[in-house]
């Protein structure tokens, strides 16, 4: 590889000069050299190692724990490029599942029969599920993880076919939903608030939400992207006239834990 000046490296991989100085200002990645202009030099060994620091900035890691691993004296890069090209094609897998999930789901709506398709949640990677995870006990501490403890094992002694049970029956539920919002009705009708004890029950499947949590829930589909963008896929009024719902349910229906 030629050498690089930062504005040269910058533009070749995306990142910003700023953040290239950052990454230098923290140890994390030197330039080879400074020439005497002043310009900050980059060659085949810096650049290998942003690649490295990229892949694991992509896995969502901070700089902190990829200082660790790459600063190690064991660090091993044809190992740790091995990793990451099996973590890309699994994820390439995954995307491509997700597709046909998508392309089966917008064939139904589209043809607005309530059929159930095979799977609508294949290729949802557990590596979302982590992080859903980090953010409800980040936002509601502990009992988040009491309850996120729970629904693990809750699902570590379902069988596939009573799991696949569940997934069809939120399905249907979220096509009910939509033909309740087609049809004017509102959060509060008595169709709906039926339909939403029926989902509060479909997530006592694997957790049981008092009020706080299920409004808080409800929340969560609202405010995290990858579910804004899964209920989308049925239709963008979805997810709010979900959540308003959740609400009114909880209100009225439950308790405080």
């Amino acid at each position: 590889m030629k050498r690089l000046t930062v504005k040269q490296l910058a533009d070749l991989s995306g990142v910003s000069v700023r953040t290239l100085h950052y990454y230098d200002a923290i140890g994390l990645l030197a330039p080879s050299y400074i020439g005497e202009n002043n310009y900050r030099y980059y060659e085949g060994e810096q650049i290998l190692r942003l690649q490295q620091i990229l892949f694991y900035k992509d896995m969502g890691m901070s700089l902190r724990e990829i200082g660790k691993i790459i600063n190690d004296k064991n660090f091993d890069k044809i190992k740790a490029l091995k990793n990451h090209r099996q973590r890309i094609e699994t994820k390439l897998n995954r995307y491509q599942q997700l597709i046909q999930t998508i392309d089966a789901t917008i064939n139904e709506l589209g043809n607005k029969k309530m059929k159930k398709i095979e799977n609508p949640f294949k290729g949802f990677s557990p590596e979302k599920q982590d992080e859903y995870e980090k953010q409800l006990v980040e936002n509601y501490g502990e009992q988040a993880q009491s309850k996120i403890d729970q629904a693990n094992e809750n699902l570590s002694k379902m069988s596939e076919q009573k799991l696949q049970l569940i997934k069809n029956e939120g399905h249907e539920i979220n096509l009910i939903l939509v033909k309740l919002i087609e049809q004017g009705k509102e959060p509060n009708s008595k169709q709906v608030q039926e339909l939403i004890a029926r989902h509060h029950a479909w997530v006592s499947n694997f957790w049981t939400p008092d009020k706080d949590a299920y409004i808080g829930l409800g929340q969560n589909y609202c405010n995290h992207q990858d579910f804004r963008k899964f209920y989308d896929k049925y239709d963008e009024r979805l997810v709010e006239f979900l959540a308003k719902s959740m609400n009114i349910f909880a209100q009225e229906n439950l308790d405080r834990a």
